[in-house]
Formats: C-alpha cells, sequence, structure tokens
C-alpha cells in the first residue's frame, strides 16, 4: 500500500525511517491558523485531520495518508513554532525550571475505502532550569524556531529536557505506537506501509 507523510517535518520522516518505513512525502500547505478548537488536544487533532484531508484531495490512486501535528501546553496555552530567536528565547525564560504537555495530532486516511482513524497522544516534558546564556547559545542555533514548543528532544534542545513521562517519540512528531494502533483500526498491519524497508532501517548503533 502507498503510504504518504503529509507533513515538511524532517524529524518525522526521519522517525519513520529509522523504525524501518520509507514512506512518500507530501507537504499539505494548509492555513493553520484558520483552524481552531477548545483544547490543545482537539487543535492538534484537528490539524492532523486537515493535513492529511488535504493531501489526500490531491493525490491519486488507493494510498494511506498519515497527518500530524505538535503543541506544546503550557498554563493552558497551546504554543507552536516560535518563528523568531526573540519568541524562542522569551519561551525557554517561561518553560525553564517547568514542566509541558507535547500533543500531537495523528490522523490516518484510507483513500481507497474511504475510511479514517485518529487518535491524540500526549506527553509530559519536564525542562531544566537552564540559564539565560544557554537560552541564547540555544536560541542562535536557529533549531527551536521552526519547532513546536521552541524546543527538541533529539536534536540541540537534548541538553535542556530533564525528563519526559509518555512515548519519546511523540514529543519528536510522531507516535509509531499510536500510528501502529490506527493501522490495525483499519485493517492494516505494519508489513502493509513496507516495514521492514531496507533503505530506510539504519539499524542498531554498535556499542
Amino acid at each position: 500500500m502507498r503510504f504518504v507523510l503529509a507533513s515538511s517535518s524532517p524529524a518525522r520522516l526521519r522517525t519513520l525511517r529509522d523504525a524501518g518505513v520509507e514512506p512518500e512525502v507530501v507537504v499539505s500547505g494548509i492555513d493553520e491558523d484558520g483552524v481552531a478548537a477548545d483544547s490543545t488536544a482537539a487543535l492538534v487533532t484537528r490539524l492532523a485531520e486537515a493535513k492529511a484531508a488535504a493531501v489526500a484531495a490531491r493525490i491519486g490512486g488507493p494510498a494511506l495518508v498519515m497527518g500530524c501535528d505538535s503543541l506544546l501546553e503550557l498554563d493552558g496555552a497551546a504554543l507552536g513554532k516560535p518563528g523568531t530567536a526573540a519568541a524562542a528565547a522569551e519561551r525557554w525564560r517561561a518553560m525553564r525550571g517547568r514542566s509541558g504537555v507535547l500533543h500531537t495530532g495523528h490522523a490516518l486516511l484510507d483513500t481507497a475505502r474511504g475510511r479514517r482513524a485518529v487518535a491524540g497522544a500526549a506527553t509530559t516534558v519536564r525542562f531544566a532550569d537552564v540559564t539565560d546564556a544557554e537560552i541564547a547559545a540555544y536560541c542562535a542555533s536557529g533549531e527551536p524556531l521552526q519547532v513546536a514548543g521552541a524546543f527538541t528532544v533529539d536534536g540541540l534542545g537534548g541538553w535542556f529536557v530533564d525528563s519526559i513521562d509518555g512515548d519519546h517519540h511523540n514529543v519528536v512528531g510522531l507516535s509509531l505506537p499510536t500510528l501502529r494502533k490506527l493501522l490495525a483500526e483499519l485493517g492494516y498491519g505494519l508489513t502493509d506501509i513496507g516495514y521492514p524497508h531496507p533503505a530506510a532501517t539504519s539499524g542498531p548503533a554498535a556499542v
């Protein structure tokens, strides 16, 4: 089955590749600011559905289309990509020494059968009490500007995440256990999307 990732996120693509799946990537291009919901959990799910639906409408033939969206919830606010170094630094001054919840919405559309499966995943992230100098250096790197919540757990921001409660992959942007459950809900398994793809999997690291 053709498997399409409706996301421009290199972290999501890398997560799938490292897990032995090589998806086709088609970016949705939707206006995320035009989507609203009553909660962060509902918003990321609605955005994931919108992204998957937009891509499904553009591609031809049967496919499984996966849409995702991630936001950090802090003090009841849904925080996406800060966009600028100044906004990222302000965000980090508010987050340091505290915990937030990283929400990721997942929507899997089966264009052949006209069916969909949708689920959200949430992971609690505890941030280190970083110094002003560390915040400045991290924001100057450019990494936090274009990622949800202004941090990564698998990149330069890994130094500043003390711990997480929940799925690690969810923080990166795509929960592998959640995707597996959505596939099963629609009557598919991992082998239906090409697992394990020899060109995708990197194999275990040497120790």
